[in-house]
């Protein structure tokens, strides 16, 4: 048997052979951050000592979120960059400049909105969010958003609004009108900083987009 066996791998070009072996099934992934409940330090804390992705091997920091935490404008982005990573504060690239701005033309100073990302830690290479990384980050932005209390939401990039309105359909079909969470809060959805930055002719979409939010937060109006 074993010389037969010998036969059979020299013909395949092996060298040796190694019995299967069945390996046991790992431990199912940890469910999603528990948040609820948490005040500004803890949720802060969680963030930071998080470990229930992979993500936390591959990060500098975690990106907790910045501004004021009573502002009426909340904005939304999809992850840190490299640049965020290091620096553990959202949009401080290329991208955040062109964001300021952009609020700036909106009548408003970085430090007047509050800043946070669907996810708190840079994937590998800029990458899009895993749908599980997503599942697991998503409770603390939710218990962000519940903090602030903001008059509305303004999500930038597709990312951003996907996920948080929960559906798969183009950036380029949600903008331009009000949607509202479960709650009822109303979000506004524009196009990321990023992709200014290769497509500048798009300002012009934001601005109308700015204009919309503007408008929901003088009036009130939601979806």
């Amino acid at each position: 048997m074993t010389s037969r066996r010998g036969e059979y791998l020299d013909a395949l070009g092996l060298r040796a052979y190694v019995p299967r072996v069945t390996l046991p099934l790992g431990s199912p992934p940890p469910a999603p951050a528990d948040s609820q409940g948490l005040g500004w330090d803890d949720l802060e804390l969680a963030v930071r000592d998080c470990r229930r992705c992979a993500l936390c091997g591959t990060r500098t920091q975690t990106v907790f979120g910045v501004g004021a935490r009573d502002a009426r404008l909340m904005v939304v982005g999809e992850a840190p960059g490299a640049e965020e990573d290091r620096q553990g504060e959202p949009f401080v690239g290329r991208a955040g400049q062109l964001l300021n701005s952009v609020l700036r033309a909106a009548g408003f100073n970085r430090d007047q909105v509050f800043i946070a990302n669907i996810l708190k830690c840079r994937p590998p290479e800029n990458r899009d969010p895993l749908p599980a990384e997503v599942g697991q980050c998503l409770p603390y932005l939710e218990r962000q958003i519940e903090l602030v209390r903001p008059a509305l939401l303004l999500c930038v990039g597709r990312i951003a609004a996907q996920n948080l309105l929960g559906t798969d359909v183009t950036i380029g079909r949600l903008r331009g009108r009000v949607h509202a969470l479960p709650s009822g809060l109303p979000v506004v959805v524009t196009y990321h900083p990023a992709y200014l930055l290769r497509s500048p002719g798009e300002k012009r979409k934001v601005w109308e987009d700015l204009k919309l939010a503007m408008g929901v937060l003088r009036d009130g109006h939601g979806a």
